[in-house]
């Protein structure tokens, strides 16, 4: 993996993913130049904190655009040399986008649209861009590998995530660039999402408030923890040898019950859950587990962190942070 200095644009540069990456590249020395729009579909108090971190490093710049816009992502390529373009940014969340999906259409295809295009005029080699194990839809044989059929999508989320494999593949074909899609499984750690399961039972517990299990608890899902991500989308921007156009799973390759992360989480927080047991979400799977036999073979990637050790990373940090959490809780009454 080449260490020389790069000039990375990495879109969604305030949300959760793409804050610690970019966090990454600039301690290991590399130019970042940071995307986001700041949109409220979780607290912009979270997403201020994280940029503030960030702008600590000279080889930061930050720019507060939506990708929608052609134009404002046309003058960034303009003004800056990129050598390397990783696209975290999109409207996240399943259920979201069973009330919400217009948002999920302008989002997560017309904006990779804008990628691919600036991508392609701009020269920039290789681009990474994030999937979703979502797109394994209502697939049954496990663990989901990257060689099965992706046709059954559940939710429109997942659909907009199989639609920037295609749209890439198309692009990657017709103008020469690499393009690299990162399925990820359930990504959690210190910065997550409010929005997430952790979170929000943690939140939950600590305010005395129930927490909703759905399919009565019997869920699994590849919990995997954010350090093993930023170890795979690094390798993903830099390693040598890679295809045109690849696919890679991002998971722990561990289908955890969802009943022993909320133990793990009872026993940090010291306090049990009071649990609201309730059916399958619309859009929901029942399980997710990632073959990361591909992702070992070419990356390196070798997750390590098991939920033994990454839950109590998170309540750690969340209880560190606890004045921003209180205040993301109270806005959420």
């Amino acid at each position: 993996m080449s260490q020389n200095k790069k000039y990375i644009l990495v879109t969604g540069s305030a949300g959760f993913i793409g804050f610690h990456l970019c966090r990454r590249l600039l301690r290991e020395g590399h130019s970042v130049i940071g995307v986001d729009n700041f949109n409220d579909y979780y607290a912009v108090e979270l997403k201020e904190a994280r940029a503030e971190k960030l702008r600590a490093f000279t080889e930061y710049t930050e720019k507060r655009i939506d990708i929608g816009s052609l134009e404002a992502l046309d003058e960034i390529f303009r003004l800056h040399k990129i050598t390397h373009v990783c696209n975290l940014a999109a409207q996240a969340g399943v259920r979201y986008s069973l009330t919400h999906p217009h948002i999920y259409e302008k989002s997560n295809v017309a904006a990779f649209l804008n990628i691919l295009e600036m991508v392609r005029h701009f020269n920039v080699p290789r681009l990474v861009y994030a999937s979703s194990s979502s797109v394994y839809g209502g697939n049954t044989k496990m663990p989901f590998s990257e060689d099965d059929a992706v046709d059954t999508p559940v939710s429109l989320y997942a659909a907009t995530k199989k639609a920037n494999e295609l749209m890439a593949h198309c692009y990657s074909h017709l103008y020469g660039f690499q393009s690299i899609g990162l399925r990820f499984f359930t990504v959690y750690g210190p910065w997550g999402r409010p929005d997430m399961a952790m979170w929000l039972f943690a939140e939950a517990i600590k305010t005395g408030n129930p927490i909703k299990v759905f399919n009565h608890g019997d869920m699994k899902r590849d919990f995997t923890f954010i350090d093993d991500i930023i170890n795979g989308i690094c390798a993903a921007l830099f390693e040598e040898g890679l295809e045109r156009y690849e696919i890679f799973n991002l998971g722990n390759h561990k289908s955890e019950k969802l009943m022993d992360m909320i133990g793990l989480i009872e026993k940090e927080m010291g306090s049990e859950a009071q649990k609201d047991m309730l059916p399958m979400q619309p859009g929901d799977v029942p399980e997710s587990y990632a073959d990361v036999s591909k992702a070992h073979r070419k990356l390196g990637f070798d997750p390590i962190t098991s939920i033994a050790d990454g839950i109590p990373a998170f309540i750690n940090w969340y209880k560190e942070h606890s004045a921003l959490a209180d205040l993301i809780a109270k806005k959420r009454d």
